[in-house]
Order: C-alpha cells, then sequence, then structure tokens
C-alpha cells in the first residue's frame, strides 16, 4: 500500500505531467476508457480504473500497464448505482494513495428509436441509470477528495445531441442534458467552496458528436466518420485539462466536434 507521502504532488518538477497524480476512471474497459487509461499511464498519473465487466476491466489494465512499463494501474469492479459502493471506492482510493487528483466518467450507453412517437420509455430508465446516476454517484462520492487533492478534475464525456437533440434520439439528448446540468452543479458547487481565491477544483464537459477507434475503422474501411472524435484525442485533451488553472476549466463545456 501506498502512504500519502510517497506521492509528490502533482505539478512539482518531473519528467511527465501527471507525475504524482492519482485519476480514477469510470467506465475503463471500453475503447475509450483503454485510450485514457494509456494516456494517463503515459502522463505519470496512478490510474484507479472501474468497470462493471472484469474481464474487459481486466484486459484494460493489462494493456496500459504493459505499454508503459512501470506504470501503476489498477483496476476493480464498482457498482456506481450503489451510492454507497461509489463512496467506499473515493474513500479507498484516497486512503491507499494519499489524495485523488481526478475523476473521469466514461460510462456510456445509447439508446434510440425510428421516430419520436415510436421512444420506449424504457430507454429512459435505462439511460437514465448509465449516463445520469452514474454521474450522480461519482460526483458525490469524489466530491470532498478532489477538493483537497487543490488540483481536482471531475471530467464528463458528453454529446452534442444533448444541445441539439432529434426525435429519434430523446431519452438519449435529455439523459445527457440531465448528466451536464449536473456536471454545472457540481461546478458551481467548487466555485463557490474555493471562495475569493476561486475554485480549487474542476468540473468540466467534453463534448463529442460520436467517438471513433481504430477496429471500427477496421471495420468500415469506407467510412469517414465525419465529426467523429477518434479516442486517442479524447484522451489527450482529458489529460490537458491538468494543464490550466482550475478557474480556466471550471464548468466549461469544451468541443472536441464542431459546433451544430
Amino acid at each position: 500500500m501506498t502512504t500519502p507521502t510517497s506521492s509528490p504532488s502533482p505539478n512539482e518538477p518531473g519528467e511527465r505531467p501527471l507525475d504524482g497524480a492519482v485519476v480514477a476512471v469510470a467506465g475503463a474497459a471500453g475503447p475509450a476508457g483503454r485510450a485514457t487509461l494509456l494516456r494517463l499511464a503515459e502522463a505519470g498519473a496512478t490510474v484507479v480504473a472501474s468497470d462493471y465487466d472484469p474481464a474487459r476491466l481486466a484486459e484494460a489494465v493489462d494493456a496500459a500497464r504493459y505499454a508503459h512499463g512501470g506504470a501503476s494501474v489498477t483496476g476493480e469492479t464498482v457498482d456506481l448505482l450503489d451510492l454507497d459502493a461509489a463512496r467506499s471506492w473515493a474513500d479507498r482510493t484516497e486512503k491507499e494513495f494519499g489524495r485523488v487528483d481526478g475523476l473521469i466518467h466514461l460510462v456510456g450507453g445509447w439508446r434510440g428509436s425510428k421516430t419520436f412517437a415510436d421512444a420506449p420509455l424504457a430507454d429512459w430508465d435505462t439511460l437514465h441509470n448509465l449516463l445520469i446516476r452514474t454521474a450522480q454517484h461519482t460526483s458525490l462520492a469524489f466530491h470532498d477528495a478532489l477538493l483537497r487533492s487543490g488540483k481536482g478534475r471531475y471530467v464528463l464525456i458528453s454529446a452534442a445531441g444533448a444541445s441539439r437533440p432529434t426525435a429519434g434520439n430523446a431519452a438519449y439528448a435529455a439523459a445527457k442534458a440531465a448528466a451536464e446540468a449536473w456536471t454545472l452543479a457540481l461546478a458551481d458547487s467548487f466555485r463557490k467552496l474555493g471562495g475569493e481565491g476561486g475554485p480549487s477544483a474542476a468540473a468540466a464537459i467534453l463534448v463529442v458528436k460520436a467517438l471513433v477507434h481504430d477496429a471500427m475503422r477496421a471495420e468500415r474501411p469506407n467510412a469517414k466518420f465525419a465529426g467523429f472524435t477518434d479516442v486517442k484525442e479524447l484522451a489527450e485533451a482529458i489529460t490537458g485539462l491538468w494543464d490550466r488553472p482550475a478557474r480556466e476549466v471550471n464548468g466549461t463545456r469544451q468541443w472536441l466536434t464542431p459546433k451544430p
């Protein structure tokens, strides 16, 4: 177990931009999660990953470890629909590593319909849990630890459709918009608690149209994926959120695709 004194604070002189930082990643086993684990590990962070699928999570963690020899990347399954489980994850992480400098919310899911009238309300129930409830639980669980960090970041990945919902994407767009509103409320909490000195932590939203990765390109070599964001570009944008002061990042919606 690593003691609090063994991890230097971020921004101390080091070879990599996130040396000493401890970053938790929720929903880490998918393509975006894998790219994010790799990039954070490359940047020097200690990465604590979670996902509901233990086999896929183990593969993602192993890939990040092997790609960057000596990288500290761990994983565990956490039920993010259980607030107590999310709080326990946050508490264990801070206790073991002495700090938590980031929570990256990559839990995703999609449901759609051919027309608005055909939209099954069961889709809303599913997306509410995947996109909203997990954001609520992770933000509540990690809120105080991110403040104690002095350089905390909470990152939500959203979709352009939240700003311009379409008839067939009603439940998805509404869920993404709700998750954004919750994250902006978290940003306001950081702002208010920062007082006159400004926030010491930041909550930010990265907006994409959709994500693309190498396997998708291999399956559809003739597809253009116009406006899509590569998962590697997303991971780079996430890591870059520590490059600027919290006051410049907090409460922002940063577009990784052209605005509609």
